[in-house]
């Protein structure tokens, strides 16, 4: 009888991803709280690739753990594409990282304003230096928002190892 083999999951893709190049991750979370560090530790193996994340949800956190700039937070806001790309940037340099993810947004219930409503998120990913920033318009309730961010977060580190597969 032949095995059915399901695909990885974006978890598994990171981290098989990240043994094979010999890289290690991790996270600076807002929205997320954690989940996705905690993601990625439920992944056998995950020690090698893993060591430390960040839950950066107050401001001050924000800058304390992982550098990002009084001037960003001023500027831009906490839920922004600047503040995910200085998140993802600072926790790969704070940690010694090669791969940085963060999360930052509005997961609801309460929280949003028009500019800015629940379910913005902005995921970032940091490979050795490059950024990537994305923006998500997610429509669920709090738990759901939060799951979704950990799924696009993994699945945009997935896409960038492959992408820089000849660079690392």
């Amino acid at each position: 009888m032949q095995e059915i083999r399901r695909p990885d999951s974006p978890e598994e893709q990171v981290v098989r991803l990240l043994k094979e190049r010999d890289l290690t991750i991790t996270a600076a979370e807002s929205c997320t709280g954690g989940l996705i560090a905690g993601t990625l530790v439920n992944v056998a193996g995950a020690s090698d690739v893993f060591g430390e994340a960040y839950v950066t949800y107050s401001n001050e956190a924000k800058q304390r753990l992982v550098g990002v700039r009084a001037e960003t937070l001023e500027q831009f806001g906490a839920v922004s594409e600047e503040t995910a790309y200085e998140m993802a940037a600072g926790a790969a340099r704070t940690a010694g990282a090669d791969v940085g993810l963060s999360s930052t947004g509005i997961a609801g219930p309460g929280g949003g304003t028009p500019e800015k409503p629940v379910g913005l998120v902005y995921i970032g990913c940091c490979v050795r230096g490059e950024v990537q920033v994305r923006r998500l318009n997610l429509h669920g309730d709090r738990e759901q928002n939060r799951m979704d961010t950990v799924k696009a977060a993994l699945e945009l580190a997935a896409e960038m190892l492959v992408a820089r597969s000849d660079a690392l």
